[in-house]
């Protein structure tokens, strides 16, 4: 029997006497067990609703490094065309600290309902897991991958000041020296120290590691002349570069960059195969129902194709990309398993 009828029964039985009293009390229990099942119908289509109303609320960006950092100033470009698609305001939240475990912690223990977007580095899904001896997150397990956007060479620069014009010079002047030269990078773990270990692993020189707690403040060092050389992010160094007040000795990817092509690369320039890049995606905590994930992807995907974002992104120096989740935390499980190798052939360590 239908609820309806349960309903007409109740109201239009027109029966009098015992009949219609045994009548209605019968079809106010069935009235009853109507209005649960309704109820419990209703409940069930409550998650299917609110999945489709996502986001609801604003959302936050993670990030690992300091303002003025790649990966903040790729976040900020982001968040505005990301609020404008999704109808909600996108903040950005920087976490620095240990090499972007801090975030990467908070992230890990944050609630897996998409609201929580975390800046995926290679420090922290590349190089973290071997450099440091303990993490209070996994990196593969605590995190779903949604999408990796940008990659960016570093940029190894010295004082105008130094006695060095290019890569041979510089070799020739650790060698000399050696356990002399001092390098700045924004951080143990970061692509900026582990091209600097690399370095020296390849020309067979010493140099000795000066974290900071930014790129920025790694690039001042140099300037400030606390620390010889850096590493450091394109983005970060170009504009001091141009105005002499930095000297570049090339790039550290393996081929020139599309913006710079001018700029020869560490490869060229004496160190054959030499090639460390930094890179960012984003991720949000496991667990994260998959139909977000794949919203989020998508979310991603037209900002970074929005006409304003792109080449603001470009100008700093960064080669924007796309993925699928997939690929993404294919190329996560790669760079831990290359990152694992370097630590132990150079013996790097946190500072």
């Amino acid at each position: 029997m239908t609820a309806s009828h349960h309903a007409f029964r109740c109201t239009g039985n027109g029966l009098d006497g015992a009949a219609g009293v045994a009548l209605t009390r019968t079809s106010r229990a069935l009235c009853g067990a109507c209005t649960a099942a309704a109820a419990a119908l209703v409940l069930a289509g409550v998650p299917a609703a609110h999945a489709q109303k996502f986001p609801s609320k604003p959302l936050r960006i993670l990030v690992t490094i300091g303002p003025g950092s790649v990966g903040d100033i790729l976040s900020r470009v982001l968040a505005d065309p990301l609020a404008r698609q999704m109808g909600q305001p996108v903040v950005v939240d920087n976490r620095p600290g240990a090499g972007g475990n801090v975030a990467a912690e908070i992230a890990a223990k944050s609630p897996a309902d998409g609201y929580t977007l975390f800046l995926t580095t290679i420090s922290t899904h590349g190089i973290n897991p071997s450099l440091y001896g303990k993490l209070a997150f996994d990196p593969i397990r605590d995190f779903a991958p949604v999408i990796l956007l940008a990659t960016n060479p570093n940029m190894l620069v010295v004082h105008p000041s130094m006695p060095v014009k290019n890569v041979k010079d510089l070799i020739a002047l650790a060698k000399k020296r050696p356990g002399e030269i001092t390098f700045s990078s924004g951080g143990s773990g970061t692509s900026q120290h582990m091209a600097g270990e690399m370095f020296a692993m390849s020309t067979g020189t010493r140099l000795i590691h000066v974290p900071y707690k930014s790129t920025p403040a790694s690039a001042n060092a140099v300037l400030a002349g606390e620390t010889m050389i850096a590493f450091a992010s394109v983005p970060v160094v170009i504009e001091q570069v141009k105005a002499g007040r930095l000297r570049s000795l090339g790039v550290t990817s393996g081929k020139r960059m599309a913006t710079l092509p001018e700029m020869p690369t560490l490869a060229e320039s004496g160190v054959p195969g030499f090639d460390v890049s930094g890179w960012f995606g984003y991720s949000v905590p496991a667990g994260t129902p998959e139909a977000i994930v794949n919203q989020l992807n998508g979310e991603f995907r037209k900002a970074i194709a929005d006409p304003g974002v792109r080449p603001k992104l470009q100008a700093q120096g960064m080669d924007l990309t796309e993925s699928t989740p997939g690929e993404f935390a294919a190329l996560i499980r790669s760079e831990i398993d290359r990152w694992t190798k370097v630590v132990r052939a150079t013996g790097a360590k946190v500072e």
